[in-house]
């Protein structure tokens, strides 16, 4: 009887101590038919010469939502405090090429409580959790944001680098303010660079901080408004000369956003105002490298219609170079672009929907964005130099998510 009673006991206590620790698989398997087609035309003043498009039609991912694996857990350590993780990683369903070979999408562990939470490892900046939230499009497919396409996009011939750490960060501390504020929320992050520091005489300063990001968020939701902002600066390297004569100096770009989003109920209302700025330091007394200005506007709003929703949006950005002043002549003009976007989502159930967008780019004075993955533009023909024109694209799929 004893016996029993001890058993019974420990299953007791096993029921409870599993009840406490949850493991949860979920990912989302999304597949499209897209097209996307970039034309190119000649950079003659005049207009002669050639136009060249290049098209591809192809079975995408990502259309709706970013295809995914992941495995999260929670346990409750008791008294209102928790321990958890998250393991995420992105996968090429319409190929199969890509499945957990990594976990860059999300890899952090948590411990949160009344104080808020505590987070480290890989996960999204702070940066581009406000873009993500007010673009209706969510920054994914050919429909997703412009302003992320042109800080992750270096500008051929212009010194405007890419952004590599503008979305997502590794070695990353966070800290997320606790939920019961009122509707006020946001998040402070800091992502070491993990570099070697070398200190002595005759030291050539490198690039010391390359990899660094910090940033900060914070917002207000309540009723139909949701409004935020945020801040980051990465650290970041560029290299001028060749062979020998290549040297590396550092550099930053700061980067702040604003949006805000107001549901009526027959529409959601969506708006955001970035700037970026690329910073180099100067290679010396004599070579001063100038900075490069970033500047994005997007409106947007989306419908409900019955299971379904329409989406739209239109953007803009605009490099500004900052060039010196030309005697006896006229600098070029800095390279801006346009971007609209239209689409619709059908809802077969609160898991799986059909979706199609149409998007298109128009580029002007040398800038070479694109609505999404495709071809590259054409750079040059038959002698001719090619500059980016537009780039058009549509899609159509099937989301499911568990």
């Amino acid at each position: 009887m004893k016996k029993s009673l001890l058993v019974l006991a420990a299953l007791a206590a096993c029921g409870a101590a599993s009840a406490q620790s949850t493991v949860t698989l979920f990912g989302v398997v999304d597949a499209a038919v897209r097209n996307v087609s970039n034309k190119s035309v000649s950079t003659n003043p005049f207009g002669l010469g050639y136009s060249v498009k290049t098209s591809r039609t192809e079975l995408a991912n990502s259309g709706l939502s970013s295809s995914r694996l992941g495995f999260r857990g929670v346990e409750d350590l008791g008294g209102g405090l928790s321990a958890s993780f998250w393991l995420e990683a992105p996968i090429t369903n319409d190929d199969g090429a890509t499945g957990v070979a990594n976990f860059t999408r999300r890899s952090t562990v948590s411990l949160a409580g009344s104080f808020g939470e505590i987070r480290l490892g890989r996960d999204k900046t702070t940066t581009v959790l406000n873009e993500e939230q007010f673009d209706p499009f969510g920054d994914t497919g050919i429909g997703g944001s412009l302003i992320i396409d042109a800080n992750e996009t270096s500008v051929s011939g212009t010194g405007y680098g890419s952004n590599s750490t503008y979305k997502r960060a590794g070695n990353m501390v966070q800290y997320y303010l606790p939920r019961n504020l009122g509707g006020f929320y946001g998040n402070v992050a800091y992502a070491l660079h993990e570099n070697t520091r070398t200190s002595g005489d005759f030291i050539t300063a490198g690039t010391p901080n390359t990899g660094r990001h910090i940033g900060g968020r914070f917002g207000y939701a309540a009723g139909p408004l949701d409004v935020a902002a945020s801040y980051a600066q990465n650290d970041t390297s560029f290299t001028t000369g060749t062979g020998a004569a290549a040297v590396a100096r550092p550099g930053k770009i700061k980067t702040f956003n604003l949006g805000a989003t107001y549901d009526f109920g027959v529409a959601k209302l969506y708006g955001e105002y970035s700037r970026s700025k690329d910073q180099r330091d100067p290679l010396n007394l004599f070579t001063v490298v100038p900075d490069v200005d970033l500047t994005g506007y997007l409106i947007g709003v989306t419908v409900p219609i019955g299971p379904g929703q329409i989406r739209a949006s239109y953007s803009r950005v605009k490099y500004d170079f900052n060039r010196a002043p030309v005697f006896f002549g006229v600098n070029p003009a800095d390279p801006k672009a346009d971007k609209f976007a239209i689409g619709y989502v059908h809802n077969l159930s609160k898991r799986t929907a059909l979706y199609a967008t149409i998007a298109r780019v128009s580029n002007k004075n040398g800038a070479g964005l694109t609505v999404g993955a495709g071809p590259s533009y054409t750079t040059a023909f038959n002698g001719a130099s090619l500059q980016p024109k537009t780039s058009t694209g549509y899609e159509f799929g099937i989301r499911h998510a568990f």
